[in-house]
């Protein structure tokens, strides 16, 4: 098998696609910030290396938004309650060493220019660059037509010159804001390809460890939304993990089915905190919000190619056998065994971690739930591994997903302004 190599654009553009799936409102708003902020830079003919760091930075500016409400709110500029979402933003991708050199970016992007002199630390022209692109994005009514907006939303942005914007800046969008076609490019669908072109002038590429670093990031993401997700997606991934090992695939392919197990949920950005911490089952109606996340797992993830495989693994794990899964009811012929593992695994860690409303299972239920899913759910030589190594499967998983608790921890500490300790 070939050695998979990403786009690191690509990947971040399909995070940015699933953070903007929580609302209407939102949608391409990263896209639309990344555009205004890249253009810009461009204008300014800052250093190649800058303009691609500020394009990232714009398409994953809202990261640290964990919330529904959350993100909402930064819809209204006079909001200020989400104002730490730029310090959750900067400590969720630090670590990945690719997002180094934009996470700082991040960090200071909702800073006004006139409280500069407040601060002991540098505050990178970047930040300044995408809060002047952020506040130009929010001022844009999606239901009328974009021409008919310019002067109000440049007049608006003009009177802040000097205050909340750094003058310099004010004056060179007012410049770009004169070309009909800047504005037809932020609104219209040419902004997958406007952007793509500018990050084309720079490309960087990720190999399969880059893959597994940056998807355990997007974990983090999704399921660090709520005490009650914040270890699925480790167990699920340890789970499948190991029993792509006991069936035979190749070191690559377990490496391809960490990425799944981590991506699995991505989708699930698109449903409100709300449901997930529900200490009840859900109705019906509640039941069909969640069942969009696999839908949107496979649209984000297809729009990079070379995760073709490591997609379906990912987006049909609540398909059947008997083809009344979802939300493509594939059957068993159509469905490829890295998916039907992730079922297995999604299924099995699901009932043995404790949910709001109830406690995990024992081994008895669990396994008792499995055998009645063999055949119409689930794959029976897939479940007749995990049975015969289940103590060993369990142990991983249990380890995996204390793992993930201890981090979420520090994460929760950050998140509650307890930086020394977090």
């Amino acid at each position: 098998m070939a050695e998979i190599n990403v786009s690191l654009f690509k990947l971040v553009a399909g995070v940015s696609n699933a953070l903007d799936l929580v609302n209407p409102l939102l949608v391409n708003h990263h896209k639309q910030v990344a555009y205004v902020a890249s253009s810009i830079a461009e204008e300014m003919e800052l250093p190649r290396d800058e303009q691609i760091k500020i394009l990232l930075a714009g398409l994953l500016h809202d990261v640290g938004c964990i919330s529904l409400k959350s993100r909402l709110d930064l819809l209204h500029p006079e909001i200020e309650e989400t104002a730490n979402h730029a310090e959750i933003g900067y400590h969720l991708i630090k670590s990945f060493e690719p997002f180094s050199k934009i996470a700082a970016l991040i960090r200071y992007h909702d800073m006004p220019w006139n409280n500069r002199e407040t601060r002991d630390e540098d505050i990178p022209l970047g930040s300044y660059i995408l809060k002047l692109a952020d506040a130009v994005v929010v001022r844009i009514n999606k239901k009328k037509e974009i021409l008919g907006q310019v002067v109000g939303i440049c007049e608006e942005i003009r009177k802040l010159s000097g205050k909340t914007f750094m003058p310099e800046l004010v004056k060179t969008f007012l410049h770009l804001s004169s070309y009909e076609s800047f504005w037809f490019d932020v609104t219209l669908f040419s902004i997958d390809s406007a952007l793509a072109k500018r990050a084309r002038l720079a490309p960087i590429e990720l190999n399969m460890e880059d893959i597994v670093c940056l998807s355990k990031l997007i974990c983090h993401i999704i399921d660090f939304r709520s005490r009650f997700t914040a270890t699925h997606t480790n167990g699920v991934a340890a789970a499948a993990v190991n029993l792509c090992r006991l069936l035979g695939f190749s070191e690559q392919e377990q490496q391809m089915m960490r990425i799944a197990g981590y991506l699995h949920d991505l989708g699930k950005l698109s449903v409100p905190a709300e449901l997930l911490e529900k200490p009840a089952s859900l109705s019906e109606d509640e039941f069909r919000v969640i069942k969009k996340h696999t839908y949107n797992t496979y649209r984000v993830l297809g729009t990079i190619p070379d995760l073709h495989s490591i997609n379906e693994w990912a987006s049909f794990h609540h398909e059947r056998l008997d083809g009344n899964g979802y939300p493509f009811h594939r059957k068993d012929e159509n469905l490829p065994l890295g998916a039907k593992i992730l079922a297995v695994a999604d299924v099995f860690t699901a009932i043995t971690e404790d949910r709001p409303y109830r406690k995990g299972m024992s081994k008895d239920e669990v396994l008792k739930v499995l055998r009645k899913m063999v055949g119409s759910a689930l794959d029976p030589l897939v479940v007749v591994t995990l049975e015969k190594h289940y103590d060993m499967i369990c142990s991983m998983c249990k380890d995996a997903r204390e793992e993930a608790f201890l981090e979420y921890v520090e994460f929760e500490k950050y998140l509650n302004g307890d930086r020394n300790n977090a």
